[in-house]
């Protein structure tokens, strides 16, 4: 059975949210630079528990800290929440499990859904945590219309920019999760070899009905999403049909609701279904680095976050990261226990 069929969520702190956020409002290598907020931090309050001491071990912060212990986080408590898709539900569970090796006590909401839901929890305080994209953060959250060129660009300029809504971006992990729309292989053959957007749009303009698209909700509307795309490349696909993100690669492959559709980069089963994955050839998205986003009063109290996590965040590379998407997409293995396996490869957790 798909595992996407199958997962529990916690609806209730998502519809709160939700409410919550009607008024108001989707990833360079890590090893030197510091978040926003951490050379100035102080004690302070927030939905955190009060300072908990941090300590390095004598090989500094680049080495993975074994079981929490080179930062001590004892007494300390937070709530951890992920957007609902493979690849943040990982990122949530590993962020679960080193906070309590490191002895915090954790509220897991890992499974909010939606961008929005889950960057109005973390603003209004009801989560402390969770990893969010530079890309998203810079377009969607921010309101950027033009990426910044770069990856460390990218990384420096939503980090210091969200500085003043009180978030912390974290050192980012080395992989981009971009956007991306694919289709079967066998299919983009017989499509006289489509290669890039700019060939979709071609194909587009010339077959009304050829051009039909499968994206989650969230895809449609983005900044950054399906309206850019279209704009920019001049087309409009002949019927877009709302399939649940991880359900798209099999319809693409299938081709029977829709000829393209939404994936992400490191979305394994695109080379297990032998999809294509159409060239940006406008280069119009910026880089989707995934990034531990951190209330700043959370991180005031506990500023061994950063070095914390700066060790797990390097190690998720594209290729990890994949991998890790692979187990739970592919292989059916609960996103906790893909998360465990990954950590004990660092010496983190039992």
């Amino acid at each position: 059975m798909d595992p996407y069929l199958t997962r529990s969520r916690r609806a209730p702190l998502a519809l709160l949210t939700l409410l919550a956020i009607v008024a108001g409002a989707c990833g360079g290598p890590a090893a030197t630079r510091s978040p926003a907020g951490a050379a100035t931090a102080s004690p302070g309050g927030g939905a955190a528990s009060p300072s908990a001491a941090a300590t390095e071990d004598a090989t500094g912060p680049s080495a993975p800290p074994s079981g929490g212990g080179a930062v001590d986080l004892t007494g300390a408590s937070f709530t951890v929440g992920s957007k609902e898709f493979t690849e943040q539900l990982i990122l949530g569970e590993i962020t679960v499990q080193v906070l309590e090796s490191a002895g915090a006590t954790v509220d897991n909401q890992v499974g909010l859904i939606g961008s929005d839901v889950v960057r109005g929890a973390l603003t209004s305080g009801d989560l402390d945590m969770y990893w969010e994209y530079t890309g998203t953060g810079w377009i969607n959250h921010l309101g950027n219309t033009t990426p910044v060129i770069g990856t460390e660009e990218q990384y420096v300029a939503v980090r210091d920019a969200d500085a003043a809504n009180g978030i912390v971006w974290l050192e980012p992990a080395p992989l981009n999760n971009t956007y991306a729309i694919a289709v079967a292989s066998e299919t983009a053959t017989e499509l006289s070899s489509l290669t890039t957007l700019s060939d979709l749009a071609a194909y587009a303009n010339e077959n009304a009905d050829g051009a039909t698209l499968c994206a989650a909700s969230e895809f449609q509307t983005r900044d950054d999403g399906l309206p850019l795309f279209q704009t920019a490349y001049g087309f409009e696909f002949s019927d877009v049909a709302t399939v649940e993100l991880g359900l798209i690669p099999d319809q693409i492959d299938k081709g029977e609701t829709c000829v393209f559709g939404e994936v992400f980069a490191t979305d394994s089963r695109m080379a297990a279904l032998g999809l294509t994955v159409l060239e940006d050839d406008l280069a119009l998205l910026p880089v989707y680095e995934p990034s531990l986003n951190v209330r700043q009063e959370a991180f005031d109290a506990n500023p061994g976050l950063a070095d914390l996590f700066a060790p797990v965040a390097a190690a998720l590379d594209t290729v990890t990261m994949t991998g890790l998407n692979s187990k739970v997409d592919q292989g059916g293995e609960n996103e906790a226990d893909v998360a465990a396996q990954f950590l004990q490869g660092l010496g983190i957790g039992e």
